[in-house]
């Protein structure tokens, strides 16, 4: 089952993310550093005594880049020239009005995020030398943003809300953001954002997709957590995964990483190619730049096949730089091959 779309009339916004905006803290670390950080990859919730030992251990200062899911999902579907907008709660502090610049000077608006008298959110991302990344978050205002701040209001006029599954830790808000989501008529696409999430709230997204979901987005980790019942040896095998994903009625998007993806429809299956990169430093945000390459796509209405592809393009160039925002300098060569896929509508 689907969720309905907002009459074109109505519309004013093509996304709006929904998530925690997080200022990542970005460290390269050795593998031996982890033993300080606990199980490696994914991301867990820390209190601010661990964050900041965790910074004082770290063998060099680690560099702010803003982030958080659905944000990065958000600079760069606007970065394509989606028109986007935010909802998630800011600090009141200078980082956190450091973050809402970044996001304003790309053309993403400002105007639905919350805000704390808390500091901003803060995660450290800890980037070992086979570019995997070990993320340790430090909730700050993320940590007050209540159910009842949130409303139909807030995504009023927008066809789709992205939504980073991050926020099934907080099962209230999470509730309060897909029915207030709904009631707007927005389409819902939700990226499951970590193997730990699926592995806590595992119930909650099943009955999430009974409900009906437009779009889920996972990763190999996250979707053997939804359907451990599974084989999951090769590749080829994630393409039970993704069929039984999207049997629940939406599209389903499988990332395999370095061997690229599985999309499904109905009855369609594909297997997208990957993009071959032979110098990936970092894999920090590249599944989000995935899916705002697939969003970019999927909300213009192009086949799932040149979704995937334009999502490649992202997430390749996204590993080959440190932090999950691909530079301004590498940015025009990824938007020329970007608008290329997106003129085949």
């Amino acid at each position: 089952m689907s969720t309905s779309s907002v009459p074109s009339s109505s519309v004013q916004f093509d996304l709006v993310g929904v998530g925690a905006p997080i200022m990542d803290l970005v460290a390269t670390v050795p593998e031996s550093f982890l033993a300080h950080a606990g199980e490696k990859g994914g991301s867990v919730n820390i209190p601010p005594d661990e964050l900041v030992r965790l910074i004082g251990l770290l063998p060099a200062a680690p560099t702010p880049m803003p982030g958080g899911s659905a944000a990065n999902t958000t600079f760069n579907a606007a970065r394509l020239g989606l028109t986007t907008t935010f909802v998630g709660k800011l600090g009141g502090d200078e980082t956190a009005r450091a973050y809402a610049a970044h996001f304003a000077a790309i053309g993403v608006d400002t105007r639905r995020y919350k805000h704390s008298t808390l500091p901003n959110a803060r995660c450290l991302i800890l980037t070992t030398p086979d570019a995997q990344r070990t993320m340790r978050t430090e909730l700050g205002a993320v940590f007050s943003f209540s159910p009842a701040e949130v409303s139909p209001a807030d995504f009023a006029g927008c066809r789709m809300a992205h939504v980073e599954g991050y926020i099934a830790f907080n099962r209230p808000l999470a509730d309060a953001v897909l029915t207030s989501a709904r009631a707007a008529g927005c389409k819902v696409s939700l990226d499951l954002a970590s193997f730990e999430i699926v592995r806590f709230a595992r119930d909650w997204l099943l009955a999430q997709l009974t409900t009906g979901l437009d779009l889920v987005v996972a990763n190999e980790d996250e979707i053997r957590e939804l359907f451990p019942e599974l084989p999951a040896k090769t590749a080829d095998d994630y393409a039970a995964h993704t069929r039984r994903l999207a049997a629940y009625g939406g599209t389903a998007a499988v990332k395999l990483g370095k061997d690229g993806a599985w999309v499904a429809r109905g009855t369609e299956l594909h297997r997208i190619a990957p993009v071959v990169v032979a110098d990936a430093i970092d894999a920090n945000g590249a599944g989000d730049a995935w899916a705002a390459g697939f969003l970019s796509g999927y909300l213009r209405g192009l086949s799932l096949p040149v979704c995937g592809e334009i999502a490649s393009i992202l997430g390749a160039e996204t590993v080959r730089h440190m932090g999950p925002v691909i530079p301004p300098l590498h940015w025009v060569a990824v938007a020329e091959r970007a608008k290329q896929h997106l003129a085949k509508h």
